[in-house]
This record gives structure tokens, C-alpha cells and sequence, in this order.
């Protein structure tokens, strides 16, 4: 062996690969090649001070912070139980609700038209002054 000063040997017991690029844990501090590196990979026993995974309700779709100890799947039962703000009416609430007020049109449009001139609400059909026989002023603004 040339330089022998070069490099780490892997901590995991295993291994003891010689690594010219050894890479540090961060929470236990020992040094591991490419393949040890991982918390699983050479069991670490301090992965609890980094490993750290906030779970988030799968209703209302917001973090539920857990404390050190708790079994996460009890703490966001206890959130679905108490605290959360899901509401199954919001999932059925209409998205077209913008009426065309021309008379005999039913169409409903997601977004509010209002024409200009008269200020009401149409739908996409009914949308241009001359297409609603429209009142608002005795000039029409364009000839669709």
C-alpha cells in the first residue's frame, strides 16, 4: 500500500472496508463507507435523536406533532377524534354555482362572467352584450 495515511476504515464491524471518501454519521458520530452510511444500515443506536417524522392526518391533511415516546398511529387517532377540521360537506359543496341570468338559459359556469355593461352574471354562451340583449348602455362594445 502506497499511502497508507489516506482514508478510513468502515466502523460497521462487518465491513472494516478501507474508504478514501469515508463518510460521518450524524447522530452517532462513527465513520462509514457508501454502502454502511444509512441509519438501517449499521444499526444505529443514536438514529432517534435525527430520525425524526411528523405524521399528518390523513383527513384534514395537517401535521400532528408527536412527543418522544408516543406511538405516532395513537396521537393522530386522538387528533381524529378531537381536533380535526375535516368536514364531509366541504368535499360535496358545488363548484358551479355562477347562474346565467338570461331568461330560458339554466347553465351554471365555475367562474363568475359579469358583463360590463349591466353588470349580470352569464354563462359562456351568453357572455357578450349582444348575445343577452343586453340593457346597460345603448352602444354595444363589440359585434360578436
Amino acid at each position: 500500500m502506497e499511502l497508507p495515511w489516506l482514508g478510513e476504515h468502515c466502523s460497521q464491524r462487518t465491513c472494516k472496508q478501507l474508504d478514501f471518501l469515508p463518510l460521518k454519521c450524524d447522530a452517532c458520530g462513527e465513520v462509514f463507507c457508501k454502502d454502511h452510511i444509512r441509519y438501517d444500515d449499521h444499526k444505529c443506536s443514536s438514529a432517534y435523536k435525527k430520525n425524526v417524522q411528523v405524521p399528518v392526518c390523513p383527513l384534514c391533511n395537517t401535521p400532528v406533532p408527536v412527543q418522544k415516546g408516543e406511538i405516532p398511529d395513537l396521537v393522530v387517532g386522538a387528533h381524529m377524534d378531537k381536533d380535526c377540521k375535516y368536514n364531509p360537506a366541504q368535499q360535496k359543496q358545488k363548484i358551479f354555482t355562477n347562474k346565467c341570468t338570461k331568461p330560458g338559459c339554466r347553465r351554471k359556469e365555475m367562474m363568475k362572467m359579469v358583463c360590463e355593461q349591466c353588470g349580470s352574471s352569464f354563462c359562456i354562451k351568453h357572455r357578450h352584450p349582444l348575445d343577452h340583449d343586453c340593457r346597460g348602455s345603448s352602444q354595444p362594445i363589440s359585434k360578436a
